[in-house]
């Protein structure tokens, strides 16, 4: 009884569980249907070829580990919009949010330029010749979107720091089933449309992209927003880009080292052979079931501890947190007895069309990594909860610096060495990238627990101290 009775408080507290899921479960839906476009993407491509699907993920996360550099800066107007909103200092917020039109002007150029040097590094890289010019042709198509991506994201930043997440899961969703479509339409070439295999995947998200940038601005320059938040007041700020840089940057570079990271470490295991990448590239994409849904409830968390230390109240802040890990901790631990009890049922959608014979050794192989997977889910809350408690206040730098040490140091290093020394193998691999996620949970639980934050802020207001 007294078990149900505190559950019952921390339900209807300030903080508690229900504010955090009003809040997360759009977010969760929203990130959720990013999960289950990657899975139907790359089971699409595995029905098409081994190739394709060795190919999918080292070129995306490539590109999105460029991207994601100028997609966390831009998106972290929501810590900005958060607390200025729990200040109650909405007219600054149309301001901020601009500030990320430069920075998706540059990411969209700076993509432009990488794709003459796709094949070149491709072929640096050392995959099979049948991979390489798969994983160019989707690179290349992937840089069209970096425009669009960046600016959907800061507006998507806005709504979520006001707490308005149930636009950015309508938006998402609509956005997702159009792409899931065009995947099916354009990768196997039905209703007419040519057969266009890893090109047509690609090319379906970059329309994506695109119609989530229309849909946010559609949203956003309605009355409702474009008054009160002062959306179409905006002038060159030189003092309100730099913040966003100070802050937002480290975030992006964050993102960047940390997807960097594992996009070298997927490089590396690449090495190792054919079905060696496809297994890891399998493996990752069953993870992102239990990783995408996380991200919302990190979203979640940073916005509420950024409207909480708006208006000054770190005790709020805290209670927010700790209902979001409780939650975070269930879900991952039911996730990974899953991958552990189960692991062939969320292999079973990448069989159904492809060749028994190829699949067989991936699939066994698979379902070994999922049990790494398994281990290092259950700090992956670690990590996600506490980073984007300390990244709501302001404590970017901290983040970059760790993951920024840990994916040279833990990861990316001793893959290098393990593989080219050593001559090791592909469970070799994945030890070392489980000890990289554990490290990370570990070390950001503790700097949470060290209350620097509380007293960090990202606009100009008075701090209790």
């Amino acid at each position: 009884m007294r078990l149900i009775s505190g559950l019952r408080r921390r339900w209807h507290a300030e903080g508690g569980y229900r504010q955090v899921l009003a809040m997360a479960i759009p977010l969760i839906l929203s990130t959720g249907s990013w999960s289950l476009q990657g899975f139907i993407n790359r089971m699409f491509l595995t029905w098409h070829s081994p190739e394709s699907l060795a190919a999918a993920m080292p070129a995306g996360m490539l590109n999105y580990a460029i991207m994601s550099i100028f997609i966390a800066t831009a998106g972290y107007v929501s810590t900005f919009v958060a607390q200025y909103h729990g200040a109650a200092r909405d007219d600054r917020v149309g301001g901020t949010v601009w500030q990320a039109l430069p920075v998706a002007v540059f990411a969209g150029l700076l993509n432009l330029a990488l794709i003459p040097a796709a094949p070149w590094f491709f072929r640096w890289v050392g995959h099979v010749p049948a991979v390489q010019a798969e994983e160019v042709i989707l690179f290349r198509i992937l840089c069209l979107a970096s425009f669009p991506v960046v600016m959907f994201n800061a507006f998507s930043g806005m709504l979520s720091g006001l707490g308005r997440t149930r636009p950015v899961m309508v938006v998402t969703l609509a956005a997702t089933g159009v792409n899931i479509l065009l995947d099916y339409l354009l990768i196997f070439g039905h209703w007419g449309l040519p057969a266009m295999g890893i090109a047509g995947a690609g090319w379906a998200s970059v329309t994506s992209g695109c119609l989530q940038m229309a849909c946010y601005a559609v949203i956003l320059f309605r009355r409702r927003y474009r008054e009160p938040f002062r959306m179409l007041r905006w002038r060159p700020d030189g003092r309100a880009l730099w913040a966003l840089l100070r802050y937002g940057f480290p975030s992006g570079v964050q993102f960047f080292v940390d997807m960097a990271g594992f996009t070298g470490f997927i490089l590396l295991v690449g090495r190792l052979g054919r079905n060696e990448l496809a297994a890891s590239n399998l493996a990752f994409n069953v993870n992102t079931i239990a990783f995408m849904p996380m991200i919302g409830i990190g979203i979640t968390v940073s916005v509420l501890v950024g409207q909480a230390l708006g208006r000054n109240d770190p005790r709020g802040a805290r209670q927010s947190v700790r209902s979001a890990f409780d939650l975070a901790a269930v879900y991952m631990g039911v996730v990974a007895a899953l991958f552990v009890l189960i692991p062939r049922v969320f292999i079973l959608p990448f069989a159904a069309a492809s060749d028994p014979r190829e699949f067989a050794a991936i699939a066994d192989l698979a379902v070994v990594l999922l049990r790494f997977v398994a281990v290092y889910t259950l700090f992956d809350s670690l990590n996600i909860i506490f980073s984007s408690a300390i990244k709501g206040a302001g404590d970017t730098r901290f983040v970059m610096w760790m993951i920024l040490c840990m994916s040279l140091g833990i990861l990316v290093i001793p893959s290098f060495v393990a593989i080219t020394r050593f001559s090791a193998g592909i469970y070799a691999c994945w030890t070392i990238a489980s000890l990289y996620v554990i490290g990370l949970g570990v070390a950001f639980f503790l700097r949470y627990r060290s209350g620097k934050w509380e007293s960090m802020r990202v606009i100009e207001i008075p701090v209790i101290r």
